[in-house]
């Protein structure tokens, strides 16, 4: 990866509403170079979504967040591709990843309430013949998320930037 493209990706990460003409200023480039940039990290599958932070304690709506510790039986010929992405598929599940430890997998859902997320993993989750195993926890506050810290009333952390 060239360094310009890991500098454009350190100033999005901070803030994915920069525009191509502000972040070329940070970095003493073009914005022709920048946008180029951007664009071939979106084609090759490098940047995949743009998105917002949202501290959910703020909104009025409820809902739940649990972590499911999944522990499967690998199969042979995909090891642990294929139930996972049986799993991932749910609409339910906001994230999944392949872990080292005690668990396989661990996923992270949403749903309306406790009892939704029960009825997800003891009626969909678990009764996939591959899963041996779960242990749901459920998500109680968030204090930070991807960085950002969520809980406090104004961020007095410095901006980074980034200089070639």
């Amino acid at each position: 990866m060239k360094k310009l493209e890991t500098d454009i990706l350190k100033v999005l990460q901070e803030d994915c509403r920069y525009t191509p003409a502000k972040i070329a200023v940070m970095l003493n480039k073009t914005e022709e170079e920048v946008r180029g940039a951007i664009e071939s990290m979106e084609k090759r599958g490098i940047i995949v979504k743009y998105t917002a932070i949202v501290n959910d304690e703020r909104l009025s709506d409820d809902f739940v967040q649990a972590l499911i510790e999944v522990k499967v039986s690998p199969q042979k010929a995909s090891g642990f591709d294929a139930i996972a992405e049986e799993i991932y598929r749910f609409d339910e599940v906001k994230s999944c990843y392949l872990m080292s430890g005690g668990y396989d997998i661990a996923v992270f859902i949403e749903g309306a309430n406790l009892r939704e997320v029960a009825r997800f993993v003891s009626e969909r989750l678990s009764t996939l013949d591959e899963v041996q195993s779960t242990a749901t926890h459920f998500i109680l506050k968030k204090y930070k998320i991807e960085g950002t810290i969520t809980d406090a009333e104004d961020d007095n952390r410095l901006r980074i930037s980034v200089h070639a």
